[in-house]
């Protein structure tokens, strides 16, 4: 949506913060669905819970591109949100449960370059349609692949159900019980306001600045490109040095992003941030995600889909917070703000996960 947000307002006769608000409905429920999804998993399998999430992200998607108004387009954005809310959660457990400790770094840091590549396609196709075709073709496309994709998820090896004699509130519980876990999951949701909430809002803030959309998506577009370049080495890195090194290097990225965004939002300027947040992407957030999947195994589900709620629903927090600073084109103030809030994150995050200890039977950095 990001590259799409100015031609949605315009086409729908709407104000921008109403569509920047149905882009944080997406969020929103793609960040609240995540512990229902995780639940889910538990009881009917990883891989028959992403094809039933898929099949219902394609009636999603297709109901996105009929929509005529900002308030239709959030319903239907909330619904796809919710329901594509299963993909990376699952993936990840999926990875938890089946690939040992030692080499799930390299393998989570594989799984984020994926959605980085995805990231960088939808980010430069968005750009395309709505500058040659249209906004809503973005969404019949991605209906289109999520239904391809529910098909192709049924030849993925199923691993055994190991938690589903489990009740529906102890895995709550425990992790409500848990520090570390409490403090991993407040780590996300203030990532997915510094990370998500920045990128959602960079190529809008490159066409306030006088570029098209079309030169709004591609600057976006290398923020997948640059996880793409970054991820490899993030994960050689996290053999030779400590995790908690990797997220203050990620930190650092964020925050000199917001920065330079905050003086200038000219095309190059937002070459050079989407890159650092793509190195802020692939470092520190695939050593948080990793950290998800080890800080509690006995409730890996739960934790591991609590963090991508708490992500997403920071990401949705900081949109309906931003909305109006957006619609006014302040932008200077947006990701000044942001740098407010990485600096502090990014402290907690590294001095958190330097001090945490891992729990018997999962051994690694």
């Amino acid at each position: 949506m990001p590259p799409m947000l100015i031609a949605m307002a315009h086409d729908l006769g709407a104000p921008l913060s109403a569509v920047v608000t149905a882009a944080g409905a997406y969020f929103l429920a793609y960040g609240l669905m995540q512990p229902f999804w995780g639940m889910v998993s538990d009881h009917l399998g990883l891989v028959r819970t992403m094809r039933i999430a898929m099949s219902l992200s394609a009636i999603g998607s297709a109901a996105a591109a009929f929509s005529t108004s900002a308030f239709e387009l959030g319903v239907a954005r909330g619904f796809a949100g919710a329901c594509f809310s299963a993909a990376v959660p699952a993936s990840l457990i999926y990875i938890g449960d089946t690939v040992p400790a030692v080499r799930r770094q390299r393998d989570v840091t594989g799984l984020m370059a994926g959605v980085a590549l995805g990231t960088a396609v939808a980010s430069a196709g968005g750009g395309v349609l709505v500058q040659f075709t249209s906004w809503r073709l973005a969404f019949v496309v991605t209906g289109a692949a999520a239904l391809i994709l529910a098909i192709a998820l049924g030849r993925l090896p199923r691993p055994p159900l190991v938690r589903a004699d489990a009740g529906i509130l102890a895995p709550l519980l425990t992790v409500a019980r848990s520090g570390p876990a409490r403090l991993v999951l407040a780590l996300a949701f203030v990532e997915g306001a510094v990370l998500l909430g920045s990128l959602t809002l960079l190529p809008s803030a490159v066409e306030a600045a006088g570029a098209s959309p079309f030169v709004a998506g591609a600057v976006t577009a290398v923020y997948g490109v640059a996880v793409l370049g970054f991820a490899p080495l993030a994960g050689a890195l996290s053999h030779r040095m400590h995790v908690s090194r990797l997220i203050a290097l990620g930190a650092a990225a964020a925050t000199i992003a917001c920065g330079l965004t905050a003086v200038s939002r000219s095309p190059g300027m937002a070459l050079v941030t989407a890159g650092l947040l793509g190195l802020a992407w692939a470092s520190m957030h695939s050593s948080l995600q990793t950290w998800a999947t080890e800080v509690l195994p006995e409730a890996r589900a739960m934790v591991v889909s609590a963090f991508a709620g708490a992500l997403f629903l920071g990401s949705a927090v900081y949109a309906v917070l931003v909305g109006g600073l957006a619609e006014s084109h302040r932008y200077a103030e947006v990701f000044g703000w942001t740098v407010a809030v990485a600096v502090p994150f990014g402290l907690i995050a590294t001095l958190g996960r330097m001090r945490w200890t891992r729990p018997e039977g999962e051994p690694g950095r």
